[in-house]
């Protein structure tokens, strides 16, 4: 199966799901990472953050309750009328293999549990394009289910697991470094968090 099958089977999922996964992903407590990406930036706000994978507009409607300029990008369908409804933002619906992003636009993005559904094989050209759409110093958040650096299927959905160490190798060579990570939830085990989240910078030049 290629890529674009791939990301049309899992797309296709969320779609067919979507008003379950609202009911059961409203009520995430996020705030630990919205802080990390908000905190790295680095500019006076109000900011322009781009949700990267917005699904219904939960942290949509966050950031821009904050006084952002929130903007959302999904390629579910559903999702994007779903989060325009919930947040009242301007969203894209956008295929992650497939971005077309304006140059140098956003002082944030916030990528929260999507990147993971990218093909590592397709990783570096989905990278290229939110390094190119970030500001000079903009701030890349991204947080995905860690793992051994297998990927496959998951039913319907599609997933790749890295482990913190090919996470960044794929993150440097997208040009961006390194600032902090950590591992959620928080003040658990280590083998009870599920999760590992990243904070990027794009350098000034």
């Amino acid at each position: 199966m290629n890529h674009d099958d791939i990301s049309r089977s899992t797309l296709q999922h969320y779609n067919e799901h979507a008003e379950d996964f609202f009911a059961g992903t409203i009520d995430h407590d996020v705030s630990q990472n919205i802080a990390a990406l908000l905190g790295a930036i680095t500019t006076p706000a109000p900011h322009t953050i781009l949700d990267l994978g917005c699904g219904p507009g939960r942290d949509l409607k966050t950031f821009s309750g904050l006084g952002h300029r929130a903007i959302g990008l999904d390629g579910s369908e559903r999702f994007v009328a779903m989060a325009r409804e919930y947040s009242g933002c301007e969203v894209w619906q956008q295929d992650f293999l497939h971005l077309d992003l304006p140059p140098a636009l956003f002082d944030g993005i916030f990528a929260n549990a999507v990147l993971f559904h990218v093909p590592s094989a397709a990783l570096p050209h989905t990278l290229d394009q939110l390094f190119g759409t970030l500001k000079p110093g903009g701030v890349l958040f991204t947080s995905n289910p860690r793992g051994e650096n297998q990927e496959g299927w998951n039913g319907e959905r599609y997933g790749t697991y890295h482990d913190y160490d090919s996470w960044e190798r794929f993150l440097l060579a997208a040009g961006f470094v390194a600032l902090h990570h950590y591992y959620r939830p928080p003040g658990l085990p280590r083998e009870q968090q599920p999760w590992l989240a990243s904070v990027w910078r794009k350098p000034m030049c």
